[in-house]
């Protein structure tokens, strides 16, 4: 049955937004509403121009027999600015403040409107990037995983500290804490990352970057490219951080644990993404 245009344009923008980085073909879309091709490019128009200026993303067209429609999503800078400065005020809250400079994210990392945009905003970032897998270590940066994951539309690989029968034959490697400056060990089932993948590293929190450094290696060991490394808050660290080439939406940049003050700032991300002027 032929379906009107204001349906269409409903349904398409549904199904283009659940598909993000996905080429969905113009005969796809023709046969789907029992629409005329030059319809559908019309309809697409409409949408590119509503998505550009309401910064929900570009929808690329492509043309020419294998083209059609791709959308990508990303973020304005004003939207990531004020929605990063937000974070910054639940975070430096004192009640946060754990032992050993660390901070309780749990709760704002467990709401699911907070966790769509901390996906949004990080991918943002590698939208012009070739992703395979976004990985992170079990457990705090599994939600954020997935949430960046899903507006790549790639998989999302969990690095863990102790093996999981489930996950069959693994590959694993020791790492130094970069805060305690002890060995650990971690490991990765041998299915999640094939040779040559390109790896997206993100978790909620860095201190010392032992951990992630750790995952640097895991990266190396499958013969994987590490194409990028985003944490959602990192600590202000005087020690020797493993880490030096990295993003943060938010810095921590004073913990004292025995008045539980805590001072919160922007992270370099927006400076990362948007340049000097951010």
């Amino acid at each position: 049955m032929k379906v009107r245009r204001s349906e269409r344009l409903i349904d398409m923008t549904r199904y283009l937004l659940e598909r993000p980085h996905t080429l969905v073909s113009l005969t796809y879309f023709a046969e789907r509403y029992e629409s005329a091709k030059s319809s559908i490019s019309e309809d697409l128009t409409i949408l590119k121009k509503v998505f550009q200026s309401r910064g929900t993303g570009i929808l690329e067209t492509i043309p020419g027999a294998a083209g059609g429609a791709r959308f990508i999503p990303y973020i304005l800078k004003d939207e990531a600015q004020t929605f990063i400065d937000e974070m910054a005020d639940k975070v430096a809250d004192k009640s946060r403040v754990l032992p050993g400079g660390y901070i309780y994210l749990s709760d704002i990392l467990g709401q699911p409107n907070i966790l769509r945009q901390v996906g949004r905003v990080i991918a943002t970032q590698y939208l012009n990037q070739k992703i395979d897998a976004v990985m992170t270590v079990a457990t705090k940066g599994i939600p954020i995983a997935q949430s960046v994951a899903t507006y790549l539309n790639v998989p999302f690989v969990i690095v863990r500290n102790d093996s999981k029968i489930t996950e069959g034959s693994t590959v694993s490697v020791n790492y130094v804490s970069g805060s305690s400056e002890r060995i650990k060990k971690m490991e990765l089932s041998k299915r999640s990352l094939t040779e040559g993948a390109n790896v997206l590293i993100v978790d909620d929190f860095m201190k010392g970057g032992g951990t992630i450094n750790g995952m640097k290696t895991l990266i190396e060991e499958f013969d994987a490219n590490l194409i990028g490394i985003t944490v959602f808050a990192e600590a202000a660290f005087t020690g020797n951080r493993l880490i030096d080439d990295y993003t943060s939406l938010l810095q921590v940049t004073n913990v004292n644990d025995s008045d539980k003050a805590i001072k919160v700032e922007p992270g370099n991300y927006l400076e990362k993404v948007f340049g000097a002027e951010a």
